[in-house]
């Protein structure tokens, strides 16, 4: 159930991180390394460690858990979340796109050493950013990113924007793999809740 809960929890923190870049320009860089790091985990131990471990998880599972009790301030960050786990359905029944994604991101992933850790992220951003357009944003329906046009029209911020989107459809897989599902959403809530709150704790 933790497993499973910080898999979500890692939707929730992706789509979090794109309502802020969509709607302020800026995100939390800690919270999005975490993120863009899960996408080079492919062979990862536990799912902490697909994400760095789970306090660097705090943002999603904040998130995940204000939703959960209905919190309307997080409408957004639902909405693409929702839309995550529609289009992981998609995504599963495509191998083209499948081997496409893995292949690319194992190369991304050694982009950029030689850089400082910021203009490597960003480099790889960019990279990922153009891998989920020709990929992802083919799948139906199509995540429509709402924010402030001043901000979605800067690149640097939609490459993250992006690559945000590919981090929480990695983490929606992973919810899925892990036995998460429709059901678990309606009627395991409160257990959902409980994991979540003890790993805040933790």
């Amino acid at each position: 159930m933790k497993e499973r809960t910080l898999a979500l929890a890692g939707v929730f923190q992706a789509t979090e991180l794109v309502r802020q870049a969509a709607n302020h320009g800026t995100w939390s860089g800690y919270a999005a390394s975490s993120s863009l790091h899960s996408l080079f985990q492919l062979e990862a131990e536990s799912t902490a460690e697909i994400y760095g471990g789970t306090a660097r998880m705090k943002l999603g599972v904040e998130t995940m858990l204000a939703v959960l009790q209905g919190d309307n301030r997080y409408t957004e960050s639902l909405r693409y979340a929702v839309g995550l786990l529609q289009i992981e359905k998609k995504f599963r029944k495509s191998s083209k796109f499948q081997a496409t994604v893995g292949n690319r991101l194992e190369d991304i992933s050694a982009e950029g050493a030689e850089l400082e850790q910021h203009e490597r992220e960003d480099l790889q951003a960019h990279e990922i950013s153009a891998l989920y357009t020709d990929t992802v944003s083919k799948l139906t329906p199509r995540i429509v990113v709402s924010g402030r046009p001043q901000y979605l029209k800067n690149e640097r911020t939609v490459d993250w924007v992006r690559t945000l989107l590919m981090a929480g459809l990695r983490s929606a897989t992973l919810w899925n793999q892990l036995g998460g599902g429709r059901f678990e959403l309606m009627f395991g809530r409160k257990k959902i809740i409980r994991e979540a709150e003890s790993l805040l704790m933790s």
